[in-house]
C-alpha cells in the first residue's frame, strides 16, 4: 500500500521539490512554492547545475555536468543508435543529450531487437548444455566451471556487453526530455570520467542474458550476473544522479527460473560507485523492485582505490520494495538523510536490509523514514559486513522516532556491535527534514517529473 500525500503537506512537498538552479542565472533560490514546469521555464533542465552545499558532488571543482554546451554539441536521442553516437562525439567540452521517449539498448543500429539466442549464435553456448555440463551433482561444488560451455558463456557474455555496455563521457549532461524517457536494457556507466549530471531518467532492467554459476559463492552456490544499471567506477568524480528512477520492473527477480537450487539472478546493483570513484550526490531518485541497489566500495580489499574516497550523500530518495544495500558501504563516508524506505507486505522482492555496515565504512544515517511490515522489526534495518561504526540519529519506522543502532545491537552478537561513528560529520547538506515528515514530503516528487526546456 502506497503513502498518500495529505493535502495539509503540499507547502512542503513543494519546497522539497525544489531543483537547485545555478548561481549565475539566479541570484535568490526559487520561491518554495514553483512548479516543477515553472523552474525548468526560468532555467532549462539540461542547463541545471548541482547547487552549492547540495552534498559530497558539490566539493571541489562542482558538478556543472554540461550546462555550458555549445550548441553543436547538444544532442536528441530517440533510439540507441543515436545515443551511442552522442556519447562518442569526440572532445571534452561540455554536451547535453536529451533522450525522448523509451531508447531499447538490446537492439541492432538499425533498430531491429536481439534476443539471448541472437547473442549466443556462433559461440557454441547452450544453457541446456551449460546446465548438464556445471550441475553440482556432476560437475561438483568445490571449483568454478571451467572447460567449453563456460568459455562459450563468455563469449556469448561479451557479444551482449558490446551492444549495451555504454559509457557516459565527463562534462556531460543527460536527461529525459519528459517523464516518460526512459532506457531499457542498457549497462551505463560513468568510467574514468568526471562532472557528470544524470536526471529525470527511468533506467530498467539491465537483465544478463548469460549469468554465471559459482558453486562456490555460498553454501549453496549462487548465479551471479554482470551488469548494473548505472555504475560510478575506475575513479569517476563529481557526479550527481537526480530525479531518475531505477528498477528491473517488469523484469521482476521472482519471475526467474530456480537452476540448482539458486534463482536465476539477470539482474545485479541499481547504482554502484566502486574503484575509487568519489564525491558524487544521489537526490530525489525512485528506486523500486530491485534486490541489490547501493554498492559502495569495490572489496575489502585496499588495492582498488576505494581508501580516501567513496564520499557520497544520499538524500530524499524513496526506496519502495528493495531487498538490500541501501547503501552497502565499504571505506567510504556516506550521508544518507531524508530518505523513505517503503517496503510492503506483498513485496515481491524479499526484504534483506537497508544499511551495510562493511570494512571501514562511516555510515551517517540521519532522519530518514521507514515504513515496514509489522514482519521486519527494526533491528533489521542495519547488516554487519566487518565494519565497526555507524551513526544513526532522528530516523522513524512507521512513524515513531527509533535508534537504528540501538535496535540493531540488541539484536546482534557481541562480535558484530557497532559503535556510534565520531570520526566525521556531514557538512554539504540542503535543508533536513524531520523524518515524519519525510513521506508525504516525497510523496509524487520523485523520479521523472521535468519537462527539458528547450527543444527541438
Amino acid at each position: 500500500m502506497r503513502i498518500k500525500r495529505p493535502l495539509a503537506a503540499a507547502a512542503a512537498v513543494a519546497a522539497a521539490a525544489a531543483i537547485c538552479l545555478p548561481a549565475q542565472a539566479i541570484a535568490t533560490p526559487p520561491s518554495p512554492q514553483s512548479s516543477a514546469t515553472a523552474q525548468t521555464a526560468r532555467m532549462p533542465l539540461e542547463r541545471q547545475v548541482l547547487h552549492s552545499g547540495d552534498g559530497w558532488a558539490s566539493a571541489g571543482a562542482g558538478t556543472t555536468g554540461g550546462a555550458g554546451a555549445t550548441a553543436d554539441r547538444v544532442f536528441d536521442v530517440h533510439n540507441r543508435a543515436e545515443l551511442v553516437a552522442a556519447l562518442a562525439v569526440a572532445g571534452t567540452e561540455p554536451r547535453i543529450i536529451r533522450v525522448h521517449g523509451d531508447i531499447a539498448a538490446n537492439t541492432t543500429a538499425d533498430g531491429k531487437s536481439l534476443t539471448c539466442e541472437d547473442y549466443a549464435a556462433g559461440t557454441g553456448f547452450s544453457l541446456q548444455q551449460y546446465l548438464y555440463d556445471y550441475d553440482p551433482a556432476r560437475y561438483g561444488t568445490d571449483r568454478e566451471p571451467e572447460g567449453a560451455q563456460e568459455t562459450a558463456r563468455r563469449k556469448a557474455a561479451a557479444s551482449q556487453a558490446a551492444v549495451i555496455r555504454w559509457d557516459i563521457p565527463g562534462n556531460t549532461t543527460i536527461v529525459g526530455a519528459s517523464p516518460d524517457s526512459s532506457i531499457t536494457g542498457a549497462a551505463l556507466r560513468i568510467n574514468r570520467a568526471n562532472n557528470v549530471i544524470f536526471r529525470n531518467l527511468t533506467v530498467r532492467d539491465s537483465a544478463d542474458c548469460f549469468p554465471a554459476w559459482d558453486p562456490t559463492d555460498g553454501a549453496e552456490g549462487n548465479w551471479n550476473s554482470e551488469y548494473d544499471l548505472l555504475q560510478i567506477i575506475n575513479g569517476s568524480t563529481n557526479v550527481w544522479v537526480d530525479h531518475s528512477h531505477f528498477t528491473d520492473a517488469p523484469n521482476l527477480d521472482k519471475l526467474q527460473p530456480l537452476y540448482f537450487g539458486r534463482k536465476y539472478q539477470v539482474h545485479d546493483g541499481a547504482v554502484d560507485v566502486t574503484n575509487g570513484s568519489d564525491l558524487v550526490t544521489m537526490s530525489y531518485n525512485r528506486f523500486s523492485d530491485h534486490d541489490k541497489l547501493l554498492l559502495i566500495g569495490s572489496t575489502d580489499s585496499t588495492n582498488r582505490g576505494d581508501v580516501g574516497k567513496l564520499r557520497v550523500t544520499i538524500h530524499h530518495n524513496v526506496f519502495d520494495n528493495v531487498g538490500q544495500r541501501a547503501p552497502r558501504v565499504r571505506y567510504g563516508q556516506v550521508d544518507v538523510y531524508n530518505n523513505h524506505f517503503l517496503t510492503t507486505a506483498d513485496s515481491p522482492t524479499p526484504y534483506g536490509y537497508t544499511f551495510g555496515a562493511g570494512v571501514e565504512s562511516h555510515i551517517h544515517a540521519e532522519a530518514n523514514a521507514f515504513t515496514l511490515p509489522s514482519t521486519i522489526p527494526a533491528s533489521a534495518a542495519i547488516s554487519h559486513f566487518k565494519g565497526k561504526v555507524i551513526t544513526t540519529i532522528g530516523n522513524t519506522v512507521n512513524g515513531k522516532a527509533v535508534d537504528l543502532r540501538q535496535a540493531y545491537n540488541s539484536a546482534a552478537a557481541a562480535d558484530k556491535q557497532l559503535a556510534e561513528d565520531t570520526s566525521w560529520k556531514p557538512v554539504f547538506r540542503t535543508q533536513v527534514h524531520p523524518a515524519q515528515a519525510v513521506p508525504a514530503l516525497l510523496d509524487g516528487n520523485v523520479g521523472p517529473i521535468y519537462m527539458a526546456g528547450e527543444k527541438r
